[in-house]
């Protein structure tokens, strides 16, 4: 049975938007040419096998105790530039298996699938089905193939936003909430029963952009006319033959086929399956495996030869931003915590090694005390400091970035959403209907401001406002100081608006187009190295032990501790077996939980994640 992919937008409170079939493309996509290979090049004797599947989480892993972790994206493009440079290599066979990547991940793919074929080896894509994600990824390589029982799922772009405001009358419960910006929507879903008209336009534009860049990456990758690639995705979905037909494929072979294919290229005998995978260590007989078995457990990792090179720590800011120590929320999310990221701003800043820092941020944001406090950090930082914008940067994600010296976004990045919304969910109403009573005592006319039994008072309301509208103020002043421009003038493209990383370099909100790669360079080029010197990469924080990952992180506030991880990580694989969709409505309620702590967040409307 066919079904189509889908991207799901979800506020960070429970807006779900879901992009049916279309899962990310961008127009400004690099696209290698044709080149012929160095007649001096040594001859290849092997090609490649690579596969891309799963998420490919950003930062630092540590190994599984009994065979390699999930591949992270920093280990995959490592794969993919070894293989770029790889003499004994003719070309590569690509397999996409319904990898789930958003927007700037398949940007950081389409570049490092580009420089391979830059260094004159060939890429074959080899795909059973294609969503408009994987379709992406494979128009990059030279050949596109298919077995003839496959399909091209590329439908275009759907917003569906789910709105609770009806429901939560029915169980009593009342959404207090509050925004800083027309367009700043993330409480709609729970106050409204449709979208506002500043928020229906913010998603139009966005949904536009995002479907412009798809149309014209196609066009240009398959040099086929716009119309055209318009039609065809209005027509679909595709079987594979169809999908050859109009020029989407370039051939319709099984697996088995596709070595026959390979074997016809220079090299192409020898098929490298897990081509640059490392092996772990997995022998842990004996006296000193027990060692090793307990220095894994508590993140002791070997001791390594300390290079000449000069470092350039990446520090991933990956995740809803809350104070404290980074940990999972209770569905097994990301959840960033700023002291964890302070302390490895400040770790970077105090090795004599490392000459610049690059903020790799992936988040919608969050806690605005937390994220103000990271932009202090930022700014303390005494090197050079750049910003690389990953999938989403808003809100909270925004105002870390504007600490650093520059800011690099990907076409497709998420990023805007400047402004602030708080409030509270009011669960008076639902413990009356169960049978619950509660008494109060009282001093202070807005001493009710942070319960969650009763919505705020008139006084209280006003209050807080006030609170929402000063933290407002300081997060467009700072970025106007970082944008250079007057803070009116800046204001203006604030109000809460969301745009994608194309849309916000054309306002001045980044400084310019480019993957976590560009952003190294620039960083290097800020510390006065030469675009040639060889440079090591740190990546921090350093990554949760074992122990930490069962337990969560051991010193956490204890009013603070969340769900310990492999707990929420259970209940999440859970949900996601009975029903991926419920999953992730159930991800929604991590929300819930910021508000427990925080009555003020600088937190995106909506999320990007795939099916």
């Amino acid at each position: 049975m066919l079904r189509p992919s889908k991207i799901l937008w979800k506020t960070a409170l429970a807006t779900l938007v879901t992009l049916a079939g279309a899962t990310h493309g961008l127009a400004p996509f690099v696209h290698a040419q044709d080149k012929p290979a160095n007649p001096l090049a040594k001859v290849p004797n092997q090609w490649a096998h690579v596969e891309l599947k799963g998420g490919y989480p950003e930062g630092a892993s540590m190994p599984g105790l009994f065979g390699a972790a999930s591949e992270t994206m920093s280990t995959i493009m490592g794969r993919l530039e070894q293989a770029g440079n790889d003499q004994n290599l003719g070309g590569i066979v690509l397999r996409i298996n319904s990898p789930s990547l958003g927007w700037a991940k398949v940007n950081e793919f389409r570049t490092a699938i580009s420089a391979v074929r830059e260094k004159g080896k060939k890429v074959y894509a080899v795909l059973d089905d294609a969503n408009t994600q994987g379709y992406m990824l494979a128009s990059a390589c030279d050949q596109i193939i298919m077995p003839e029982s496959g399909s091209v799922m590329m439908l275009g772009l759907r917003a569906e936003v789910t709105f609770y405001k009806n429901l939560f009358d029915l169980v009593g419960v009342k959404a207090d909430m509050m925004q800083v910006g027309e367009y700043k929507g993330a409480a709609e879903p729970y106050a409204r029963t449709e979208m506002s008209p500043a928020f229906r336009e913010e998603m139009e534009a966005v949904i536009g952009d995002y479907y412009d860049q798809i149309v014209d990456t196609v066009a240009k990758d398959r040099k086929l006319p716009r119309e055209k690639v318009i039609e065809i995705i209005d027509n679909g979905p595709h079987t594979a033959k169809a999908a050859r037909e109009l020029g989407l494929i370039d051939k319709l072979a099984y697996e088995d086929e596709v070595k026959e294919l390979v074997k016809r290229q220079p090299g192409g005998d020898k098929l490298a399956t897990k081509y640059g995978k490392k092996k772990i260590d997995t022998d842990f007989s004996g006296f000193g495996g027990m060692v090793k078995m307990m220095n894994l457990m508590m993140g002791v990792e070997p001791k390594k030869a300390k290079g000449k090179d000069p470092v350039i720590a990446i520090v991933h800011v990956t995740g809803v931003i809350m104070p404290g120590k980074s940990a999972a929320d209770m569905f097994g999310g990301e959840m960033v915590g700023s002291d964890s990221i302070i302390e490895a701003i400040q770790k970077a800043d105090g090795d004599s090694q490392v000459k610049a820092i690059v903020l790799r941020v992936d988040s919608p944001g969050g806690s605005a005390l937390a994220s103000d406090l990271m932009w202090r950090s930022i700014k303390q930082c005494n090197k050079p400091i750049v910003a690389s914008m990953g999938d989403t940067a808003a809100s909270g994600g925004y105002y870390v970035s504007m600490g650093c010296d520059a800011i690099f976004a990907e076409p497709g990045t998420l990023t805007g959403s400047i402004g602030v919304v708080g409030g509270k969910i009011a669960l008076g109403g639902l413990y009356n209907k169960v049978g619950i009573t509660t008494s109060v005592i009282s001093r202070g006319k807005n001493s009710g401001a942070m319960s969650e039994l009763a919505p705020f008072s008139d006084t209280e309301r006003a209050a807080m406002q006030k609170l929402m509208a000063d933290i407002y103020d300081q997060f467009t002043a700072k970025a106007a100081e970082s944008r250079k421009m007057p803070q009116a003038e800046l204001e203006k493209l604030a109000r809460g608006r969301v745009y994608t990383g194309q849309q916000a370099l054309k306002l001045k909100l980044i400084d310019k187009l480019g993957t976590l790669d560009d952003a190294v360079a620039h960083a290097k080029q800020l510390a006065g190295l030469k675009a040639e010197d060889k440079v090591d990469r740190m990546m921090l924080p350093k990554a949760a032990n074992p122990f930490e990952s069962l337990l969560g992180p051991i010193d956490l506030d204890e009013a603070r501790a969340p769900v310990p991880s492999a707990t929420a990580e259970a209940l999440g694989a859970a949900l996601r077996q009975i029903s991926p969709q419920l999953a992730k409505d159930a991800g929604a309620l991590s929300v819930m939980q910021l508000l427990n702590t925080e009555r003020r967040l600088t937190v995106l409307p909506f999320r990007i994640t795939v099916e």
